[in-house]
């Protein structure tokens, strides 16, 4: 998923996900890059006439397991940081929320492989 949460991409692929599991699919892991690791963002507010964007994906991990994985390249270029990588490049903290983990394209292209559809969201 490569749309930031502010993108009416990233409402729509979280509903997606949720159908799915709804109707009996199930969904491995979720993987975000370029702007979509935004979507990982603890410190994110949406105003309050707008949903929040970051809770649909935070109940598909502890509700149904799914993996929720932060491209590692796309997330240091966008200050998207775990308490690993804040340390690392000696940050002020972290700021991926808990449910999301850091990690590298392989995840994606394990994931595609143990799968028999690969879905994508983004623009």
């Amino acid at each position: 998923m490569s749309s930031p949460a502010s993108g009416q991409c990233a409402m729509t692929a979280s509903r997606f996900a949720h159908a799915l599991l709804a109707r009996g699919h199930s969904i491995r892991r979720v993987f975000f890059l370029d702007a979509g690791v935004g979507n990982g963002l603890s410190t994110t507010v949406f105003p309050q006439d707008e949903a929040d964007r970051l809770q649909p994906w935070v109940e598909l991990s502890e509700q149904h397991g799914v993996e929720l994985i932060l491209c590692i390249a796309s997330a240091l270029k966008y200050g998207t940081l775990d308490e690993t990588e804040a340390q690392r490049h000696e940050k002020a903290a972290a700021s991926v929320h808990p449910a999301f983990t850091v990690s590298g394209l392989g995840q994606l292209v394990d994931a595609a492989a143990a799968s028999d559809r690969l879905v994508t969201f983004g623009g």
